[in-house]
């Protein structure tokens, strides 16, 4: 499926220019005629002039890996959530800092912010640059020593990249990543 804008329906409009209306109507915090045609007024001037450039999908939920990436999400956030509060209450406590490179197996815009969403969603670590012809990451780690090391928290961008292409790109794009559908059944692709 390709979102692309002159295959964008009708209906699609539509529930944007209704959704941001409603974030207006709620950021004002009174419904009133006025503030939802200016809502309207708005979101249709917003629609119109910062049009979302075309997003490439070719894949679908697959809801077994999906519920594994909401799960493992769910105790990232916990652990780190420790981590981090630990760091603060802990008298002394000096975290050493990085920024991590990290180098992307897909090249698709959807799936590098995807991942770029979710890493920085963690507490301890935010994505400060992502290079999009590149497919590089740059994130910066507030403790090292709680990530173990530079090569873990490499590896643990990596892995939620995989967890996100498992439970939502095809299986060409799985192929052209290096990975299968099960994590248990890696594929042998040459890179």
């Amino acid at each position: 499926m390709t979102l692309h804008p002159r295959r964008r329906t009708l209906k699609f409009h539509v529930a944007a220019t209704v959704w941001l209306t409603a974030v207006w109507v709620l950021l004002w915090g009174e419904l009133s005629a006025a503030n939802v045609l200016a809502g309207l007024a708005i979101s249709l001037v917003l629609g119109a002039a910062l049009a979302m450039p075309s997003v490439e999908f070719q894949g679908r939920v697959h809801l077994v890996p999906a519920l594994y990436l909401v799960y493992r999400f769910a105790i990232d956030l916990v652990v780190a959530s420790a981590q981090v509060a630990a760091l603060a209450l802990l008298p002394g406590a000096r975290p050493r800092s990085a920024v991590v490179a990290v180098q992307l197996r897909s090249h698709s815009d959807l799936y590098l912010t995807l991942t770029a969403q979710v890493c920085s969603l963690v507490p301890g670590s935010i994505v400060v640059e992502a290079h999009r012809t590149t497919g590089m990451l740059y994130v910066h780690v507030l403790d090292v020593g709680a990530a173990h090391g530079l090569g873990a928290a490499r590896t643990h961008v990596l892995d939620t990249e995989a967890r996100i292409l498992r439970a939502l790109a095809s299986d060409a794009e799985l192929a052209a990543a290096g990975l299968s559908r099960n994590p248990r059944h890696p594929v042998e692709v040459g890179r």
